[in-house]
């Protein structure tokens, strides 16, 4: 298990020598992007239009944060936890298409989404749930925020991240994710415990 600093944009170099259960600091801009996000991403694209970022090397956090608006009227973000990244198993493809180099949430994600880390070069990075409040350390400022009329969770928040993490590795360019050697080992251990009969 390596510790690595990398700054965005990501590189497929700096990607691909990742491994599961590195742990991994990021610096540089980090987007939010969840169910919504994703989706208007999508519609975007299917009609042709320009999306609000440029995505390649890019970092999408499954996060919907708590920001907040100082005395200036600028926003800042006060706490942010990773949301369930489950949910945007379905985008596999699409954002390794979009040039996306890591995904940010908690729980892991599926079969669709380990080969399209293999095939486009990304990585999914497990973010410690229930720190939400020490993760937003890492946040320094906003630099911008895309679509607010759906609500401060589904916005699109462009943050500026100095030494964001600990960040862990969860499924790497390899094929191998963490998720799944739990499972397997968990159904071992209770065929072990409980041999079937018959």
């Amino acid at each position: 298990m390596e510790k690595k600093r990398l700054t965005t944009p990501l590189s497929e170099e700096d990607v691909r020598s990742l491994e599961v259960g590195d742990v991994v600091y990021l610096s540089g801009s980090i987007l939010t992007c969840r169910d919504m996000g994703h989706l208007r991403l999508k519609e975007l694209c299917s009609q042709g239009a320009a999306l609000p970022k440029d995505f390649h090397g890019a970092v999408l956090f499954h996060a919907g944060p708590v920001a907040l608006k100082d005395e200036a009227g600028d926003w800042y973000v006060d706490i942010v936890g990773p949301t369930t990244s489950i949910r945007m198993e379905a985008y596999a493809d699409f954002v390794g298409g979009l040039g996306v180099r890591a995904l940010i949430g908690k729980g892991g994600m599926a079969e669709d989404t380990e080969r399209a880390c293999a095939q486009y070069g990304y990585v999914y990075f497990q973010a410690a749930p229930g720190c939400a409040a020490k993760l937003a350390e890492g946040i320094r400022k906003v630099n911008d925020v895309n679509w607010i009329e759906l609500g401060i969770p589904e916005a699109m928040w462009d943050l500026e991240a100095d030494c964001f993490g600990p960040l862990v590795v969860g499924i790497d360019t390899k094929g191998n994710s963490i998720y799944r050697n739990i499972r397997e080992k968990g159904r071992e251990q209770i065929n072990r415990l409980y041999p079937s009969e018959g």
